[in-house]
């Protein structure tokens, strides 16, 4: 994918199009679209979509610049994933935030399991309170309090509140927290403990074990279905990250795409799946991106919205992504269909 990203601006789109795809048969003739025509194409194939996603990533990963570790998957109408984008997928990367998703797994099969429950409280005391202008719970003002375990989920990954980190800390220890996921197949995915067993640094992953869990998430594999349902709900809601993948959609289509992002220093990073009109999930991506942009970089160290170039990539192929899913589907037999969008000013 390098190589790609340098032809997609050295050589034009077509000849962008051509490294991406290939040259044989029917990959020949598409190879001659422009990135207009690409961007303009509605696939009717999962393949064709795996093209359409893979020529997009490289261009908008070259304009961006940086540093780029990713997957992307699409699945066939038998539900198998097939790649569309394998960038350094195997590269173990500074999850950041991202891994809140897998704190939320280790949580919930604790939940699961019977040890935990989504309506016990936790005691939100001055101490524990991170005030780094990130989240609500510095916003307060009063403390102690206490909070629900499911509110204390909803706010670690819809605003990616780093208060709730500690918190979940409180009821899975670091340790205990990565046996859950090693157990689960991601010795990769970890976070780091410290002196405190109940607080850690939120680690590292790779960009094929984040898709991973977000593959077995969506199948049923990771959780229990009322727990799967309550993760990708929380993914999905309105409130969760918009300035990346979902900046370019509307609110109802972003209700068809659990994502969460995480940042810090030079890293820019987003996971989740995008799913059809009928709640099927069909794509699956991971991107982590670190290191120098293009643009201005004294300005880029210090942006964490929507201006900065990597994040401008994602919504590009936020927007690709999604339009990738409207014409195909698959055969899976878990569906988890969006609540529809009900403004309401109060009463």
């Amino acid at each position: 994918m390098d190589i790609n990203r340098r032809f997609a601006l050295g050589l034009g789109s077509a000849a962008a199009a051509t490294a991406v795809l290939g040259t044989a048969g029917t990959a020949s003739a598409q190879a001659e679209r422009t990135e207009a025509d690409w961007d303009a194409l509605i696939p009717t194939t999962a393949e064709l979509a795996r093209r359409k996603i893979a020529f997009k990533y490289g261009v908008a990963t070259l304009l961006a610049g940086g540093t780029w570790s990713s997957h992307i998957g699409v699945a066939d109408p038998d539900c198998v994933v097939k790649p569309a984008v394998e960038d350094h997928a195997d590269r173990v990367v500074e999850a950041y935030s991202v891994n809140k998703i897998a704190v939320a797994v280790a949580v919930l099969d604790k939940v699961d399991r019977g040890l935990l429950r989504l309506d016990q409280r936790v005691d939100v005391t001055a101490d524990i309170v991170i005030h780094d202008t990130d989240g609500i719970f510095g916003l307060d003002g009063a403390y102690p309090s206490s909070v629900t375990l499911g509110h204390v989920l909803a706010t670690l990954l819809t605003v990616s509140d780093n208060t709730c980190v500690r918190l979940c800390g409180l009821v899975v220890p670091a340790l205990e927290l990565n046996e859950i996921l090693r157990g689960k197949g991601f010795v990769h995915t970890q976070v780091v403990p410290v002196a405190n067993p109940n607080r850690f640094f939120l680690g590292t992953t790779t960009p094929r074990e984040t898709s991973t869990l977000l593959q077995k998430l969506v199948k049923g594999e990771l959780l229990s279905a009322a727990s799967t349902a309550y993760l990708l709900n929380v993914l999905r809601s309105l409130t969760s990250f918009t300035d990346g993948v979902r900046l370019e959609l509307s609110s109802q289509e972003r209700l068809n795409v659990a994502t969460k992002a995480g940042w810090f220093e030079d890293g820019r990073n987003e996971a989740g799946v995008v799913f059809d009109a009928n709640g099927k999930a069909i794509v699956t991506y991971a991107l982590f991106a670190s290191g120098a942009f293009r643009g201005n970089q004294a300005v880029n160290a210090d942006d964490y919205g929507a201006t900065h170039p990597a994040l401008r990539a994602r919504a590009a192929l936020g927007r690709s992504m999604y339009d990738s899913v409207l014409r195909i589907t698959t055969n899976a037999t878990r569906a988890y269909r969006a609540r529809p969008h009900h403004p309401w000013i109060g009463a």
